[in-house]
């Protein structure tokens, strides 16, 4: 068996850690987008997510994740369709897929062996109703960019090609990590995160230690490593599925959404999907503490990852995005 580094047992690494917690317990926030030093953590965080999540219902073998029978595709051609649990879909799209692994094309071998034109499900169908992630996001080839846009947008991915015409739900978490001084994210892109996040190497002494002595732990005895860490990941699922039913009656009071108006207009950021990504975002920070209502120490504490890749850039100032919304946040919430 094949074992992930623990969640819980990433050192440091806050900001990172609760953007992906809040997407799982609301995934439509949006995805994460996270980026910074090489060796910080990024894909350790979402990979040791596959392991923290909360299984999900589905249809035993069905390529898209069908929660119940009757959302199967029919070329998928089940004759059983048994519910079952699985764990949550965490998949991989790797720099250099094709187009057609990527959406789905004809599968080559039933057309040749069986003289069948049937359909080989790509990576959008295994990642429907689960995470896709990309790591190293901002050195993706354009026409694959263009592809996620249009499945971002529509939920529905569209195969009409080669005597095909399939459609299927593709709706899924994005998830996406690289190094700013590889190149920037085109902002069409960037838009379709929900949230941001910087990270960069500890400068502190204590924390760079603990990282080596967890991961040497981790490589030397696996066993003992995930029997040690296994109770808090646990903890965590339990918290993301109290805070998932707690958000059905969560508050949100009227001065709650003035302030995420007014902290969006002051920041200029461009359209409404600020707001609304800030919103969610609030709530499900609320939902994980526990409270009642969603209020201005939620919106404060969210903001940062919420709106920093919305903001309009300023080559006059040298504190970077994070820095600014905070200044805005002081500003406008106090």
């Amino acid at each position: 068996m094949t074992h992930v580094f623990p969640f819980s047992a990433i050192v440091g690494q806050e900001e990172m850690k609760q953007a992906m917690i809040l997407t799982a317990i609301d995934p439509s926030i949006g995805g994460v987008l996270v980026f910074g030093d090489r060796g910080t953590g990024k894909s350790t965080a979402v990979r040791a997510l596959a392991g923290l999540l909360p299984p999900i219902s589905v249809v035993e073998n069905c390529p898209v994740n069908s929660a119940v029978a009757g959302e199967v595709p029919e070329w998928a051609g089940l004759k059983t369709k048994k519910v079952v649990e699985a764990p949550t879909p965490v998949i991989d799209l790797p720099l250099g897929a094709t187009e057609d692994r990527v959406t789905g094309a004809l599968d080559i071998e039933k057309a040749l062996a069986k003289g069948e034109k049937a359909f080989q499900p790509g990576l959008l169908a295994k990642a429907n109703r689960g995470y896709l992630y990309i790591d190293e996001v901002n050195l993706l080839e354009d026409h694959i960019v263009d592809l996620l846009l249009d499945v971002a947008q529509s939920g529905e991915n569209v195969v009409e090609r080669e005597g095909l015409s399939i459609r299927h739900p593709a709706r899924f978490v994005l998830v996406g990590s690289g190094n700013p001084e590889e190149g920037e994210l085109r902002p069409q892109l960037l838009d379709r995160f929900g949230l941001s996040v910087d990270v960069a190497s500890p400068k502190d002494i204590d924390t760079r230690v603990e990282v080596i002595k967890r991961r040497d732990a981790f490589e030397n005895d696996k066993a003992a490593f995930m029997l040690r860490w296994q109770a808090e990941d646990a903890t965590i699922r339990d918290r993301i599925l109290t805070a998932r039913e707690a958000m059905r009656d969560l508050k949100t009071p009227n001065k709650t959404l003035i302030d995420v108006a007014e902290l969006c207009v002051a920041l200029g950021s461009d359209g409404l999907r600020g707001e609304l990504t800030l919103l969610k975002a609030a709530r499900a920070y609320a939902a994980w503490r526990d409270d009642t209502a969603v209020g201005r120490s939620h919106v404060r504490d969210v903001a940062a990852m919420a709106l920093r890749h919305r903001l309009r850039r300023d080559p006059l100032d040298e504190a970077g995005s994070g820095a600014r919304v905070g200044r805005i946040v002081e500003d406008v919430l106090g």
